[in-house]
């Protein structure tokens, strides 16, 4: 009797553990996965469908081959003497400089000729980086979004160097340790840290990861929420549309500034389930709640069917149809810097128990 009783007590005990102690619901034995409804997986058979069987009936679309987008002369100085103001400027593709309460933030920088596993070939870019690495102001922290080549660059991680902290998705601190690299926190979706007064959240986005044939999703997604003390910023990496738009935004808002992707979305049927496009970037700003929209993730790299000045063609019109104001669409050109005024009512952050310190400040 009392072994009975006793198997019953632990049965109930492992049926009623607490969530915090279950697998996530994006994780799995082997690495992560898009748990969202509706996600339908693209494989290396559907590659080849879009790259060959689409070409041999074709379907390869008309492009230029040049393009006249405009480089803005920044040669950082300002940058280099700033550290008040909030500012972001585009690099190039999904490459940011942000500085907020005197930190400077690259998103997924991205230095190199080419985003591809060698410089001889592969995607190469169309416009030079918007500042020259050498006039980048002491970058403090690096936000990676997942490690795909023209998100996470060998080249580029190895000039930072090992002064930053990079923040990173579970499982891409090895390809950082490679490189010497011991700076750095992984994080897993909704996990977060404070780096000098500055709240940064990993959070979750629709897309998937390898730098191989044999590595798909070994390593984590996601996108990136800044928080400081008058603007919060978010940063979507790549992504699909999703429902955990609207959850990002309830948890973080108000919104301040939102970097969304708007380009390599062509074609759909390939595309859709990991890369927004134009009109659906819109949706995404409008279930943020978002101020301000950065588009990120064009422009620079020829990754997809559609013309690299497409996408902010379509998105002009999706702002159109919205009826919304064009004012707060801030289509940057590469090297281009926003300066966004501070508030006059400041927020303050709540305490965390994990603090960072900048050595010497």
């Amino acid at each position: 009797m009392q072994n009975t009783v006793r198997n019953l007590m632990v049965i109930i005990m492992l049926t009623t553990a607490p969530l915090s102690a279950q697998k996530p619901v994006h994780h799995t034995d082997k690495g992560f996965r898009n748990p969202f409804p509706g996600f339908e997986d693209r494989g290396f058979a559907d590659f080849l469908k879009w790259q060959v069987m689409e070409r041999i009936q074709g379907k390869k679309p008309d492009k230029p081959d040049r393009y006249n987008f405009e480089l803005v002369k920044n040669d950082g100085s300002f940058l280099l003497e700033n550290d008040t103001t909030l500012t972001v400027t585009w690099i190039g593709h999904s490459s940011l400089l942000i500085q907020i309460d005197g930190l400077n933030i690259l998103t997924d920088p991205v230095w190199s000729d080419r985003c591809s596993p060698v410089q001889f070939a592969g995607p190469k870019r169309h416009v030079e980086p918007g500042i020259a690495f050498e006039n980048l102001p002491p970058v403090d922290v690096v936000l990676i979004s997942h490690n795909h080549y023209d998100h996470l660059d060998r080249r580029t991680i190895e000039k930072l160097g090992n002064r930053p902290l990079y923040l990173v998705p579970l499982k891409i601190g090895e390809f950082l340790d490679d490189l010497g690299i011991s700076n750095f926190e992984e994080k897993d979706w909704w996990e977060e840290l404070v780096f000098n007064g500055v709240k940064m959240a990993c959070v979750p986005a629709q897309h998937f990861s390898n730098r191989s044939l044999f590595d798909r999703n070994k390593t984590l997604w996601s996108g990136w929420v800044i928080q400081g003390k008058t603007h919060t910023l978010y940063f979507a990496g790549d992504t699909g549309y999703f429902p955990g738009f609207a959850e990002i935004g309830k948890r973080y808002g108000p919104i301040d500034v939102a970097a969304l992707p708007i380009g390599a979305y062509l074609p759909r049927w390939f595309m859709s389930p990991v890369h927004i496009d134009p009109a659906e970037a819109v949706e995404a700003y409008l279930d943020l709640q978002a101020e301000y929209f950065i588009p990120i993730h064009w422009g620079t790299f020829e990754l997809a069917d559609e013309p690299l000045d497409q996408p902010p063609k379509d998105l002009k019109k999706a702002i159109e149809r919205n009826n919304l104001e064009a004012g707060k669409f801030l289509i940057l050109k590469h090297g281009e810097t926003r300066i966004f005024e501070p508030k006059k009512d400041p927020l303050a952050l709540p305490e965390h128990d994990k603090i960072h310190a900048i050595p010497g400040k």
